[in-house]
């Protein structure tokens, strides 16, 4: 699966609200930072201290919203689910969905389409500093579904939870046989990593699951000891490494 807002390689970006981080180097930290735009201000240095030609960055979820598109087989093209997705957004979000710019690919032939959603500023935004800096952006891709692409093979047809943690939230993936079923974004705070079983069993039963899923990969910021909760069988992944990792 593949959801980019442009697409190729090179230098490696993980663009947080608080943080910037670069792969080859330490990474930026914006202490007083509240949303996206002190990180896209931060760039220009960034880019002129790496003195690179191409560069591909990852956004953190927190400046994506998702949804999931039930299939729907008398949707045909691609522009029908575009319009569907713009309908979801409006129908959730309101008013403000209409500055979005919205992308939609295919989690499986016959399964949910996933629908990304990112403020249109801060796409722009992010063109504005690379043009400045003669840099090629070559892609922007939400890190939810970086990751993904990364641990694919290790699902393959199977069932699990993907975790991801990012300062103040934790982002939800349930995939089950291979396909995507909800994603679920929620407020947490340092006790997460003792109380995760609770939250992936609440959330469970808010979906209906006939069987709790107990395969976990967690994307954590920090350490996370796989072996914490018993009988889940969790898989620890760094954050850092997802996001600026090669393609």
């Amino acid at each position: 699966m593949s959801r980019s807002w442009l697409k190729r390689k090179h230098l490696r970006i993980g663009l947080g609200a608080g943080r910037v981080m670069v792969s080859g180097g330490k990474a930026v930290e914006l202490p007083c930072a509240v949303d996206w735009r002190a990180a896209v201000d931060a760039l220009p240095e960034i880019l002129k201290s790496h003195q690179t030609r191409d560069a591909s960055l990852v956004l953190a979820d927190q400046f994506v919203r998702c949804a999931l598109l039930p299939w729907n087989e008398a949707v045909k093209t691609p522009v029908q689910w575009l319009a569907l997705a713009r309908h979801r957004f409006s129908a959730l979000h309101g008013a403000i969905a209409a500055g979005w710019d919205v992308k939609v690919t295919e989690t499986a032939p016959l399964g949910a389409r996933l629908a990304c959603a990112v403020d249109r500023v801060l796409i722009e935004g992010l063109a504005a500093a690379f043009v400045n800096a003669g840099v090629n952006l070559v892609s922007v891709q939400p890190f939810l579904i970086t990751a993904f692409n990364r641990i694919r093979r290790q699902i393959g047809n199977g069932s699990c939870w993907i975790v991801v943690e990012e300062p103040g939230r934790l982002t939800l993936a349930l995939i089950q046989r291979g396909a995507w079923v909800a994603i679920r974004s929620r407020r947490s705070d340092e006790r997460w990593r003792i109380v995760l079983p609770e939250i992936l069993e609440r959330e469970g039963a808010f979906l209906g699951l006939d069987q709790p899923c107990t395969l976990v990969i967690v994307c954590a910021q920090g350490e996370f000891d796989p072996q914490m909760h018993d009988p889940w069988r969790a898989h620890a992944l760094s954050y850092r490494e997802l996001a600026l990792a090669w393609e």
